[in-house]
């Protein structure tokens, strides 16, 4: 296999950002880029990876303020992808001013995000990864399940004993628990959970241990 997986944790949430590359062709995805970019790139660099394009899980201000910085870094720019039900929250910078923070001017959106879309790494590759809707959190909100590795990332649907918040507007934590049933649950017991936020965890673990659920 020569597909790899890197987490970084970064920013003052602090967040989990994942590059997924393929050693084979070098091409390589950043999810949910948060702040300090330029870890972002110089990691990609030491990998021997060029990154083709962002996906985003959602679009809350914590998982995209890197996207602006890290796309420009590119020419042309890289590509975005974010669901559309989600693009409210990109277009008023993921609601930073709410929290009294702000982001370097984002990029627009140039791939929709659909329920079981297939994504493929960089130019010519096949379809390796499925994009699975888990709207609750927000609206728009998407994971992306790798089954080649066993991994899901799961952004702020679940955690390690935990759940993403429903407050804020979009969310709902009916919709967010069906959701973890129907499109977290379904996977294999072995399916590593990488979120948003915090250590990773299993859907079996998940399963029987998560006090939400």
């Amino acid at each position: 296999m020569t597909f790899e997986i890197v987490r970084l944790t970064l920013g003052p949430l602090p967040n989990n950002v994942y590059l997924l590359g393929d050693h084979a062709t070098g091409d390589a995805v950043v999810i949910d880029p948060s702040f300090e970019e330029g870890v972002v790139l110089d990691r990609a660099d030491a990998e021997g990876w060029r990154l083709r394009s962002i996906w985003l899980t959602h679009g809350h201000f914590d998982h995209i303020a890197g996207a602006g910085v890290i796309a420009k870094a590119f020419d042309p720019p890289l590509p975005v992808g974010l669901h559309p039900a989600d693009q409210a929250w990109y277009a008023e910078q993921g609601g930073a001013g709410r929290f009294g923070m702000s982001i370097p001017t984002l990029p627009g959106i140039s791939i929709s995000f659909e329920a079981g879309m297939g994504l493929g790494l960089g130019p010519g590759h096949l379809p390796l990864v499925e994009v699975r809707h888990a709207p609750g959190h927000s609206a728009g909100h998407v994971m992306f399940y790798l089954e080649s590795l066993g991994a899901l990332f799961c952004g702020d649907v679940i955690f390690r004993q935990g759940i993403g918040r429903t407050d804020l507007p979009g969310g709902d934590l009916d919709t967010l628990l069906a959701s973890i049933r129907t499109q977290v649950f379904s996977l294999p017991d072995e399916t590593r959970l990488l979120p948003g936020h915090g250590p990773e965890s299993s859907v079996g673990f998940e399963r029987e241990h998560n006090p939400f659920l």
